[in-house]
């Protein structure tokens, strides 16, 4: 049984070491790859203003968050709600920075002693999809999620994006799980099988499949420069 949870940050700025502040955070659980509703969802007052590029981004105005509470009020229902879990982030070093710098501030633990492991799709999709745009709204054009009513940047829609996103990165995965439930043996004795008495016919390439074969490998060997692995040991063998 697996439970994860999608997460993601608004700042006020870029540098939470330069005194930037978390203004919103949205999560969205998963549990065994099905959407549970269980979502946690929380504006913050940062105690600064945001800076004019990141209201740009985020659209969240400083009016608006003067009265929401600030991370000191729901640090423990953070936490309480995200341990145990496997925590998937897009740019995780950024918002786990973030996260960090506010725990400190309240005497808490890094991040990650409060979760079981932290994914970071972005990473994730670099390496499927090297040398290409891998951002969030790139891979929801590019795995044909609905990122249609993301015209600014917002945590919670953020996050629920993310998973749908992640769920197509993987799909497919689940089908190399084995699904044993708890009234069933995890390991079933096979007895040995006699394969002595079977006759195994041997099924030889004719002439036409022989040639074709032949020219699959010129073809393949001119592409490699003469480099294939083949040609190589055939020649070290015959000398």
């Amino acid at each position: 049984m697996m439970r994860q949870i999608f997460l993601d940050t608004e700042t006020t700025g870029l540098s939470a070491e330069g005194g930037d502040r978390v203004i919103e955070i949205g999560c969205v659980e998963l549990f065994n790859r099905k959407l549970t509703g269980n979502n946690l969802h929380f504006y913050l007052n940062p105690e600064r203003d945001s800076h004019e590029d990141a209201l740009k981004v985020h659209g969240i105005s400083n009016d608006f968050l003067r009265d929401k509470p600030k991370f000191a009020q729901v640090a423990q229902e953070v936490l309480d709600y995200l341990r145990g879990a496997e925590i998937i982030i897009h740019n995780a070093a950024f918002d786990v920075g973030f996260l960090n710098k506010e725990l400190e501030r309240v005497g808490e633990a890094p991040f990650t002693t409060h979760v079981t492991s932290v994914i970071d799709t972005l990473v994730m999709a670099k390496q499927m999809f090297p040398g290409k745009r891998n951002s969030l709204d790139a891979l929801c054009d590019r795995l044909g999620v609905d990122n249609s009513g993301r015209t600014l940047h917002g945590a919670l829609l953020d996050a629920a994006l993310l998973a749908d996103v992640y769920i197509n990165l993987t799909r497919g995965q689940e089908a190399l799980l084995i699904d044993i439930s708890d009234d069933q043996p995890q390991h079933q004795s096979i007895g040995s099988i006699d394969l002595s008495s079977y006759h195994l016919p041997v099924l030889r390439a004719n002439a036409q499949e022989l040639t074709t074969h032949e020219d699959l490998l010129k073809q393949l060997d001119k592409a490699s420069g003469g480099k294939t692995v083949w040609r190589n040991l055939g020649e070290s063998l015959g000398s």
